[in-house]
């Protein structure tokens, strides 16, 4: 009689122990999306950043990893590149004045 109360309240602690948790919260409020501050321009192979801030540093890499344009102190709200290697899809870093970094993955149309 004991060991079936044990075991009863057993599994009445364990259903409100996994009816409790859960692995991540339920949330029905779209993500935020953060409007980035500069905008990338393409054409061909070249490449047109536009920002709101003045442009610190400029970094484009291959998806191999092959730095291909590196531009530091541009100091101006545009900057325009031309890539001088045949790949689709790169890499790119922006850092803008006040130090805040932004990087995203980019692709050319041929």
């Amino acid at each position: 009689m004991l060991q079936s109360i044990r075991r009863l309240f057993a599994v009445v602690i364990l259903s409100l122990l996994f009816s409790v948790s859960q692995a991540q919260p339920e949330s029905n409020l779209p993500e935020k999306k953060i409007s980035k501050p500069y905008k990338v321009l393409t054409n061909g192979k070249q490449i047109t950043i536009k920002s709101n801030k003045d442009i610190n540093h400029i970094m484009l890499w291959t998806i191999g990893g092959n730095r291909v344009v590196e531009q530091k102190e541009i100091n101006n709200t545009s900057f325009t590149f031309i890539i001088p290697v045949n790949q689709k899809a790169f890499y790119l870093m922006i850092g803008l004045k006040g130090g805040k970094v932004y990087t995203e993955k980019i692709g050319l149309r041929e």
